[in-house]
């Protein structure tokens, strides 16, 4: 190795931990306003191989409504949907997404068709939340699930044949207005509001464009200074969501989840002084009565009857009890995640077993976390 790789690979080693600790502005926050918006329409997929809804009132008044504005005159009980789908189709139309551009759309049946792959999406215009049309969507569906129907009604299903998506299959046909280019200060939200995180966001976007471009307004949001120019504005927003911050540590929880017996320690969690002992006591009593046979002796003139009685019980309770030998362990001043794990897991605790221990740490004040069950 030489001297000047041996220099190469220490320094890297130096500034690892530096990377590893910092944050780029865009993973951890959004800018205000810019975002997506849902779509959703409903729509016929035609061409399916005899998995369609069949019968099903609404495929078929669906059928009657589409073949009726081509001119042609027709009714429900004239029509057969086996070869039809009722579907819902939804899609996410992007921030800054123009007319004529394309997106992907997601399709799902409504009805009772049994699967909707080899089939066709017709015209499908998909509203956004006020009503009006941001897209129309038609085009072949791709599923990747498969579903067989035996003659005895057995079945195969693999995956989930009922969705499919049509790739590039929504025109954008409206597009949503924003006030990125209009505003005067950009508005920063982080994921995960935190004030130490929103301070150190601002100090680290004035140090880099000047003292007062970024104001923190409380724990989750941020207000940046913005240029007017559009172009510049851009040029501007590409370097501040590359900008690398030193993101806050989260808060010391400890969250149960209650139904799946999952239970995650956070990094920061600590222990003050207390001694835990963790034992149970089993009592098994098993009944083993003892049944004596009975009878009645009768004389009837010269003969003895004998006649069964009702049999004697006599009770047999035999009652055991196994107490394990209880180990206690003790915990110092500042044990960490490690320690506390490492301590609970040495006397053999199950998942309840922990959740109780935990419980009584709070209970008592030895444990400095907030103890979340969900």
């Amino acid at each position: 190795m030489t001297p000047l790789l041996r220099i190469a690979i220490t320094t890297l080693i130096l500034l690892l931990p530096s990377f590893a600790s910092a944050e780029r502005i865009k993973d951890i926050s959004s800018i205000a306003g810019v975002r997506g918006n849902q779509l959703i329409g409903y729509g016929i997929v035609v061409g399916l191989a005899g998995s369609g809804d069949g019968s099903t009132g609404l495929t078929l008044q669906s059928m009657e409504a589409m073949v009726s504005r081509f001119g042609i005159v027709t009714n429900a009980a004239g029509l057969n949907a086996k070869n039809a789908a009722a579907v819902m189709v939804t899609a996410e139309l992007p921030a800054f997404i123009k007319p004529g551009q394309k997106m992907d759309v997601t399709v799902s049946t409504v009805g009772g068709a049994k699967s909707l792959r080899g089939g066709t999406l017709l015209m499908t215009p998909l509203l956004g939340a006020d009503g009006e049309t941001y897209a129309i969507a038609q085009g072949n569906l791709v599923v990747g699930g498969l579903g067989v129907e035996g003659a005895d009604q057995s079945s195969l299903v693999v995956n989930i044949p009922t969705t499919g998506r049509v790739l590039g299959g929504a025109t954008v046909e409206k597009m949503v207005e924003t006030s990125f280019l209009e505003t005067e200060n950009l508005i920063l939200n982080l994921n995960r509001g935190d004030f130490t995180g929103a301070h150190n966001m601002a100090e680290a976007i004035n140090e880099m464009f000047g003292a007062g471009v970024a104001v923190p307004l409380d724990s989750s949001s941020i207000r940046v200074r913005a240029p007017q120019d559009a172009s510049q504005r851009v040029s501007f927003v590409s370097l501040l969501e590359n900008l690398e911050i030193k993101d806050a540590e989260p808060p010391a929880r400890v969250i149960v989840n209650s139904r799946t017996g999952t239970i995650v320690i956070g990094g920061n969690v600590r222990v003050t002084p207390a001694a835990v002992t963790h034992g149970s006591l089993t009592v098994k009593v098993n009944e083993n009565p003892t049944v004596t046979p009975n009878s009645n002796v009768a004389m009837n003139g010269n003969q003895t009857v004998v006649t069964p009685a009702a049999p004697t019980v006599t009770p047999n309770s035999q009652i055991s009890v196994d107490q394990p030998n209880v180990r206690a362990f003790v915990f110092d001043a500042g044990v960490s995640l490690s320690s506390l794990v490492d301590a609970i897991n040495a006397v053999g605790a199950s998942a309840s077993d922990l959740v109780a221990i935990l419980d009584a740490l709070h209970e008592a004040g030895a444990l400095h976390a907030e103890l979340l069950v969900i």
